[in-house]
This record gives C-alpha cells, sequence and structure tokens, in this order.
C-alpha cells in the first residue's frame, strides 16, 4: 500500500481475483494478482508457478524488442499463504475477445494475420524457454491499441507449467471447451501440439462470429467462412488437425506462407528487463 493504489477489479486469473492499480512514485499503470498456489524454485524456496515463470522470463531478458512478449513481473510480496503480485498493465490495450467484439464480432482476415503471426512468436519464445502456459486463448491475449499496428502481450501464467521436451500430461489445466481431441480420446496431451491447437481456436474465433468448442469441431458443427484465402485456411486446418502428431510445430508454423506474407514493423514493448530497474523481487 505504501508503494501501490488498487483500483477497480479486472477479472480472474487463473489463481486468483486482478486489480488494475498504478504505481505511486510515477503512476506506472500496474495490475495486482493474489495467488496461492506454490512450488519450489531452484534454490528450494517455495514460490508459486506463476512466479517462478516470470522470474524465468526476466532472468533471460536480454533486453532485445521483441513483437510479442509476456507481460512482466515489476514485484511481489510473500505473505505466506498467498503471494501478491504487481504486473505491468500495457494501456491502452483490451482483451482479445474484447478487441474483437469492438470490430464488429470478427476480423478481417489481414488483421488476424497480424495478431496471428505474433502470437505464434511469442508461443515460440515460451516454448523455447520450456514454458507451457497451457491457456491461451482470447480473453489472455492482451492487445495494445496505442498504434496502427495491433500488439500482442500474453497475461495469465497461473495456469503454467516448466515442460520437459514429450512430457506427456494426464490431468488436465486449461479451458476445457478448447482442450485438444487427444485429451477426449487419450485422455492426455502435450505442450507443442496443445499450444498450436490453441493457435488454431484462437484464429477461428478471430475470424468468425461466435465461440470455438472442440466437442462441436469434433461433430463437424462448426463451418469455416467460405472467403478465407487459401493460405489462411492451409494454416487453420494445420493447426486443427485433430491427431497431434500431425499437426505442425511452433517453428513450422512461423515459416507458413500465410504469416511469412505478414510484414510487421518493430513494436517496442517494455520487456522484463527493461522495467528492471523498478523491480524489486523481494519478499515481504
Amino acid at each position: 500500500q505504501a508503494r501501490y493504489v488498487e483500483e477497480h477489479r479486472l477479472g480472474e486469473g487463473g489463481c486468483g481475483a486482478v486489480f488494475s492499480g498504478y504505481r505511486i512514485k510515477d503512476h506506472l499503470p500496474v495490475s495486482v494478482q493474489m495467488v496461492v498456489v506454490r512450488q519450489a524454485d531452484d534454490n528450494g524456496k517455495n514460490v508459486s508457478v506463476e512466479v517462478a515463470i516470470m522470474l524465468k522470463l526476466a532472468a533471460e531478458a536480454d533486453g532485445s524488442v521483441e513483437t510479442s512478449a509476456p507481460v512482466s513481473l515489476l514485484e511481489w510480496f510473500d505473505f505466506g499463504r498467498e503471494l501478491i503480485l504487481v504486473m505491468e498493465r500495457p494501456v491502452p490495450a483490451v482483451d482479445l475477445d474484447k478487441y474483437i467484439e469492438e470490430n464488429g464480432g470478427f476480423l478481417p482476415e489481414d488483421k488476424a494475420k497480424v495478431i496471428l503471426k505474433q502470437l505464434v512468436d511469442a508461443a515460440k519464445h515460451l516454448e523455447d524457454k520450456h514454458i507451457f502456459h497451457r491457456d491461451i486463448k482470447s480473453e489472455n491475449i492482451l492487445i495494445e491499441t496505442g498504434s496502427d499496428v495491433p500488439r500482442v502481450r500474453i497475461i495469465d501464467f497461473g495456469l503454467s507449467c516448466f515442460v520437459k521436451e514429450q512430457s506427456q500430461y494426464r490431468v488436465f489445466y486449461g479451458t476445457e471447451i478448447y482442450s485438444p481431441p487427444e485429451w477426449y480420446g487419450r485422455s492426455c496431451y502435450r505442450c507443442g501440439p496443445t499450444t498450436v491447437w490453441q493457435m488454431g481456436v484462437v484464429l477461428y474465433e478471430a475470424l468468425h462470429a461466435g465461440d470455438f468448442n472442440t466437442t462441436s469441431f469434433l461433430k463437424k458443427r462448426l463451418k469455416f467462412k467460405r472467403h478465407l484465402s487459401k493460405n489462411c485456411r492451409d494454416f487453420l486446418d494445420a493447426c486443427l488437425t485433430k491427431v497431434p502428431e500431425t499437426r505442425p510445430t511452433l517453428e513450422e508454423l512461423q515459416h507458413h506462407t500465410w504469416v511469412c506474407r505478414c510484414h510487421l514493423g518493430a513494436p517496442k514493448f517494455k520487456t522484463a528487463s527493461a522495467v528492471r530497474q523498478g523491480r524489486r523481487g523481494n519478499c515481504l
């Protein structure tokens, strides 16, 4: 309370309520989240998985300008049975769900392409850091609207985990209606194919007026728009391939013709290293 002012409630994260606020000394917009899930870090100290992941991203940040990035952890406080996370809050920005609504309920293909290119790059960056978000969806994607090019930020790492190559998961964490087909058929899923499936889910909802539902999709109750370009339809089909072993990797998506033809400027994100001076990383 000596450093931050808490304002209105923004919503629910994966593990707790999220509030808007600002830092008193410079009025920097922040979001404040309470979490209670805990895990040991490399030094044996108990921290939440979310904090451990955000600290890893901050420690490995090299100061480079990225086209997409998770929001940064500015500071965190340990109160024993709960943690308070103070995150940067991009302004002006809305989540992708709201952004789609404000643009008439669906996006034109060119605008969806700009967002998906950045999202795939961000997801690949997390994969390279051995981080599995597990719940990438429109509500967990912020769109910065302060320039002509919408800029993508990933939020809410409350369900995320560290992952080893080829690890399989037999307990589902995420949004059930978006779960990959292999969860229904095999009761297990893996990081890479699941994240690629989520890319398809996000793109489907960006292009169509209506929510995606895996069960409805598998029963062929969801239809694709007829006027999508051939490359867009191929990208969507590839992401939503039912057999996980035949889905492309995130790296292959990065080189897909549809997104390769999307040329972006260089968004200047405030990455973790850029805010390191304002982050104390302490336990109170």
